[in-house]
């Protein structure tokens, strides 16, 4: 069976990973721009102050604020019809809580839409995407305040109101399931949220040295499930035609065994990490199972207020995105051999190869994954909206990047692709990660590449930003303009 006529198909960038210009255009501080860079086996700091000549990965990323532009067309050529992309929400209201927009701002988006426009390329705009102003981090611990839904809605209302006719295509947030295990990094930049503890920190200090309230945690998820409807309801009330949706982190869990405390540990992980979230964005309300588990880790969930859960019933979304890198398995052996991954890591598995950050590869998995959210989700369409190998790419002396192990991760995935929608999977769409080299969200390294374009950019800070297309530009060329018939 074909992809259906109209698939889209294109790659994706995060504001934070890919604008720079941190501090350009009137745009205020972000969670993400109080990051310095790490590696596959050194966590991220945070760093609350300004230290001179430390390497804070976002404050330039790959320079797309002046270049982004000329990177459309580069996109259009590759034969897309989407370009994902996200607002950096400091650009339009540089503290959260300010009065008024920052029209400079607006302005960068308008010239963005227009450029897509220009090369029938649908934006695809996801509100949230590790850019919380970070204002609201330091005064209001991000989500974990109500006022944070407000904060957020006069946002959203903004972006939607000024580009009703320019973007089609929206998510409300990236990834909303990353804070979900209580990993520092994803909590920050996902939620919003620090302790009060670790916001009163005057030193820098590596994720690992940070804490987790998972009472606080948790509250601040839900308003982000409120703010999340609200979002819904309040694009569909102002332009009827748009089409949004959640974005959640998808990684296949595997029981390391068939032991039955594996499958059940499994069937655990696997429901609080993939589940919990979609079926309350989906579904609109908290499962069974949600429930059980807030009670069985003393969640005290009075933050839920009345009212809430008929806002979660009324705003559910129109489609279901997510990312899908790796599997893991799920031991209870406290021996077993471990390897790392997305957001969290898990047991290895011996029947996979891994990549150089150690993240298993697995396009079967991603098949399973469609066929699993076809069946749970039969009435909401799919879409894979971040997809990728980061891998060190070599150029050589002629300027050329032969990356073959990036066209067979590709070729693999889609392969996968085609049999999930042979067997009836309503897959709408495709939009790799990333569309050009960016800095990588878990490590802040540039190094560790992803895209069809090279960036002439380098974890030292040299480089001149330049482009160049490596032999999978060519490639995925070829797949976008035979919708997917042309992989090899």
């Amino acid at each position: 069976m074909k992809f259906k006529e109209g698939f889209l198909w294109g790659g994706a960038v995060a504001a934070n990973q890919y604008e720079g210009g941190y501090l350009e255009g009137g745009k205020g501080l972000s969670c993400s721009d109080m990051l310095l860079g790490g590696s596959a086996t050194k966590p991220r700091t945070f760093c609350p102050i300004k230290i001179e000549g430390a390497f804070y990965p976002s404050h330039e990323a790959v320079d797309g604020y002046h270049r982004v532009l000329d990177d459309i067309k580069l996109f259009a050529e590759m034969g897309w019809n989407v370009f994902r992309l996200s607002i950096n929400w400091a650009r339009i209201y540089p503290n959260g809580d300010d009065e008024e927009p920052n029209e400079e701002g607006l302005k960068f988006y308008d010239a963005i839409f227009d450029e897509c426009k220009k090369y029938h390329i649908e934006p695809l705009v996801t509100l949230s995407h590790y850019e919380i102003p970070w204002n609201l981090v330091k005064n209001y611990q991000g989500f974990y305040s109500r006022k944070m839904i407000d904060f957020y809605l006069k946002y959203v209302e903004t972006c939607f109101r000024r580009y009703k006719d320019k973007v089609k295509y929206w998510l409300t947030f990236n990834e909303i399931n990353a804070g979900i295990m209580g990993d520092a990094l994803a909590s920050l930049m996902g939620l919003g949220y620090m302790t009060k503890e670790d916001l009163s920190r005057i030193e820098p200090c590596e994720f690992e040295q940070l804490h987790d309230n998972p009472q606080e945690r948790f509250q601040a998820l839900h308003h982000e499930f409120v703010a999340s409807a609200l979002a819904v309801q309040l694009g569909h009330k102002i332009n009827p035609e748009f089409i949004i949706g959640d974005m959640c982190s998808h990684i296949v869990w595997y029981p390391h065994t068939c032991n039955p405390k594996d499958i059940l540990a499994w069937q655990e992980k696997d429901s609080l990490f993939n589940d919990f979230c979609a079926d309350i964005q989906i579904n609109g309300e908290y499962p069974p199972y949600a429930w059980a588990y807030l009670r069985k880790h003393n969640i005290d969930t009075s933050y839920i207020l009345d009212g809430d859960l008929e806002i979660l019933k009324n705003g559910t979304v129109d489609i279901h995105t997510f990312s899908f890198y790796i599997s893991n398995c799920v031991s209870t052996d406290p021996h077993v051999e471990k390897i790392g991954g997305n957001l969290v890591g898990g047991a290895k598995n011996p029947y996979l190869k891994a990549s150089e950050w150690g993240w298993q590869i697995d396009p079967d998995g991603l098949l399973y994954n469609l066929n699993k959210l076809s069946s749970r989700y039969p009435h909401t369409p799919l879409m894979i909206v971040e997809n990728g190998l980061g891998a060190v790419d070599r150029v050589e002396e002629d300027g050329s990047i032969h990356d073959y192990y990036r066209i067979d991760y590709f070729k693999q995935h889609i392969q996968a692709m085609k049999k999930a929608v042979d067997n009836g999977v309503n897959l709408i769409g495709y939009t790799s990660w990333g569309a050009i080299d960016i800095v990588s969200a878990g490590t802040g390294q540039l190094k560790k590449r992803y895209g069809f374009i090279y960036v002439d950019r380098h974890d030292n800070g040299t480089g001149d930003f330049s482009r160049s297309k490596k032999d999978s530009f060519y490639w995925y060329k070829k797949v976008c303009e035979s919708n997917g018939e042309n992989i090899d």
